[in-house]
């Protein structure tokens, strides 16, 4: 039995935690893989139950939403950057074109293209 992980099983499990055990490959006897897979779609760590064991209830859930609403965060932040650079890109920078642009100078080709086909008919009636 092989279990293989892509290599940006890291930066997976700080985005997305549960999605590490789905994109594991599972080789060799067909039988005992799939029940693995199966168990490793279904298997969720309650780190919260183990935490309140050692340092109990109540700490362990503040340190629980603690530790959830930092990701949040994280991807909260993760995202703006993104819109940011996109934006910083497009707008100010003029990296990229932005699609209302790239549209806008699709539509002025084609008005210059009828204008001077109507121009050229009208060139050769003279």
């Amino acid at each position: 039995m092989t279990i293989s992980l892509p290599a940006d099983t890291p930066f997976k499990m700080l985005v997305d935690p549960a999605g590490i055990f789905g994109a594991a490959r599972l080789s060799g006897a067909a039988n005992f893989a799939e029940t693995l897979a199966f168990v490793f779609r279904n298997l969720r760590w309650d780190y919260e139950a183990d935490l309140a064991g050692i340092i109990g209830d109540i700490p362990a859930r503040r340190v629980s939403r603690l530790l959830g609403e930092g990701a949040a965060w994280q991807r909260s932040a993760a995202r703006k950057l993104g819109l940011n650079a996109a934006e910083f890109a497009t707008e100010e920078s003029g990296l990229v074109t932005s699609a209302r642009d790239l549209t806008q100078f699709g539509q002025d080709v084609d008005q210059l293209r009828d204008d001077a086909a109507r121009l050229e008919k009208r060139i050769s009636r003279l």
